[in-house]
């Protein structure tokens, strides 16, 4: 079976507002992250109180994107998509308008839940609005658009803050996102052609264990990873996450169909993302602090080099879209664009405190052309993998791999940098404030050095992990071997018959065959 979107449909205004929505959920990561210092002046904020400002909003993001996947499948992929949005705008307004901290912190958790279900929703509406050629330029689009988010969030936001103030940057979040609800309208409803029972259970499992995955990951360098709070939120995480699973193995009407995990290409193109944290998300987090700390660059020059980097993000995504409806394989530009980040982190790492912009202009760009190529293939080519009646779930698990990894890895690499500095400098508390780009506490020129050591290092695992996912990835997303017994040999070789498979044995062998033989998109005709 499958879903077609009802009511009167205009897809280039369905496009626009789904576009609009993954241009302010991305600013609203890397925008709030200029913002902070301010906030910390205005609100006399500072340590987990004020990081819980990006925290909270990573948590709630991670851990209802899946929730909201399933939710729009039943209840209407447009309805989820106006909910979300409603939602977001509503947490985008408190975070403007909150007295203090703990109230901001609660808006962004709020503004989280919000853009889970656009997220969710955003890209099931796309995969049902759209086919073939279509739809892989949709996509691509996608790509560009959260491109965008990421590459101006700093920049508006610095002007923002210096201009009107850090509650003017929660305001523009909120307006932007109002003017996409304007024009929900205009976009079809679609939902699954069945309508079960949520799985309550199985949601609250998850939302519970990925929540705590995350909180103990986010809290741990504060924390000390071997401290028992962190270790017991690790431990019940990763506990409720096996009993997720094993409960979705029973269910009738499970959130997330296991069969979508035997589906090996599917399940590597939902890695792809985790790939992109490491080698370009990380670096959108810290090289700002590093650029700012160690190179003695104010926060407006370091913002306007890292559009080398975010540059090729907006640039990238519709020519790799192009390319595939050429006939290019989705499978080679992926590759490619992990291997991308490989060598750019490697290449990076010529980088020191009084190094020229030009000298690491090529692996900023590099890194940048990587991320453009994967954000305008990886998605697509996993939806085309997918059967309509699930877009909502399957966007959901693609979002919760993206979100919930850079919540995780983001949290590891931070602390990870802290612990090679900390090595040089030689005191925890002075490779914390080193981290923060505060140079202030002992020598700028030897702590410049530390820094710079730790970045390197750094910068070497994460180029060690992304060719090591860009191999592990390639290999899972080769063409399926031919069935055995379509061989010659096995024609030739003579054979009882085999007893008759049970009916739920049909069923999924089907739905496995079905999934595992589906080409990478080239284009759809």
């Amino acid at each position: 079976m499958t879903t077609a979107p009802s009511g009167r449909s205009r897809p280039a205004i369905t496009l626009a507002v789904v576009l609009l929505a993954f241009v302010t959920v991305p600013m609203s990561i890397s925008g709030a992250a200029v913002a902070l210092p301010g906030i910390g002046t205005d609100l006399h904020a500072a340590g987990a109180p004020l990081q819980w400002v990006m925290n909270a909003y990573n948590l709630t993001f991670a851990s209802f994107m899946l929730v909201a996947g399933s939710t729009a499948d039943l209840v209407g992929r447009r309805r989820t998509f106006a909910v979300g949005a409603g939602t977001f705008a509503v947490g985008s307004l408190a975070a403007a308008a909150a007295p203090g901290i703990a109230l901001l912190d609660v808006a962004r958790a709020v503004s989280g839940i919000g853009s889970a279900g656009v997220f969710a929703s955003g890209g099931a509406i796309l995969a049902t609005t759209f086919d073939g050629a279509a739809r892989t330029r949709a996509f691509a689009a996608l790509g560009s658009a959260a491109g965008l988010g990421l590459a101006a969030g700093p920049t508006l936001a610095g002007w923002l803050v210096s201009a009107l103030g850090w509650r003017s940057t929660f305001g523009l979040h909120a307006a932007l996102v109002m003017v996409a609800l304007a024009g929900v309208a205009a976009v079809a409803e679609s939902r699954a052609p069945r309508r079960p029972r949520l799985d309550t259970t199985g949601a609250v499992v998850f939302v519970a264990g990925l929540g705590a995955l995350v909180l103990g990951a986010v809290q741990g360098p504060d924390w000390g990873w071997s401290s028992p709070a962190v270790l017991a939120l690790l431990t019940a995480g990763a506990g409720l996450l096996v009993a997720f699973v094993a409960l979705q193995a029973r269910s009738a009407d499970p959130l997330l169909d296991l069969s979508l995990m035997r589906n090996r290409r599917f399940l590597a193109l939902c890695m792809v993302p985790v790939v992109t944290t490491f080698g370009f998300v990380t670096l959108l987090t810290y090289l700002p602090t590093y650029l700012v700390g160690a190179g003695g660059m104010s926060a407006q020059r370091a913002g306007t080099v890292l559009l080398l980097m975010t540059g090729p993000v907006l640039l990238a995504p519709p020519l790799a879209g192009g390319l595939v409806n050429r006939g290019v394989s989705a499978r080679v530009l992926i590759t490619a664009s992990l291997a991308m980040f490989a060598a750019g982190n490697a290449w990076l790492t010529v980088i020191g405190p009084s190094t020229p912009v030009a000298v690491i202009a090529g692996p900023l760009l590099l890194i940048g052309l990587g991320a453009g190529v994967s954000f305008g293939v990886g998605d697509g080519a996993a939806m085309s993998l997918v059967g309509p009646e699930r877009a909502g779930m399957a966007t959901g698990f693609l979002n919760t791999m993206r979100i919930g990894s850079e919540a995780i890895v983001i949290a590891v690499f931070g602390a990870v940098l802290v612990s090679l500095i900390g090595a040089r400098v030689g005191s925890p508390a002075l490779a914390a404030q080193v981290g923060a780009g505060d140079l202030s506490g002992g020598d700028p020129a030897a702590l410049a050095a530390g820094f710079t050591h730790a970045l390197h290092v750094a910068l070497y695992g994460t180029a060690a992990v992304c060719a090591a996912g860009a191999v592990a990835i390639a290999v899972a997303l080769a063409k399926p071997r031919a069935d055995v017994a379509a061989s010659p040999a096995s024609a030739a070789s003579p054979a009882s018959p085999p007893s008759p498979p049970s009916p739920a044995s049909q069923r999924s062998q089907r739905s496995q065959r079905s999934h595992e033989d589906s080409p990478l998109p080239t284009e759809v005709a």
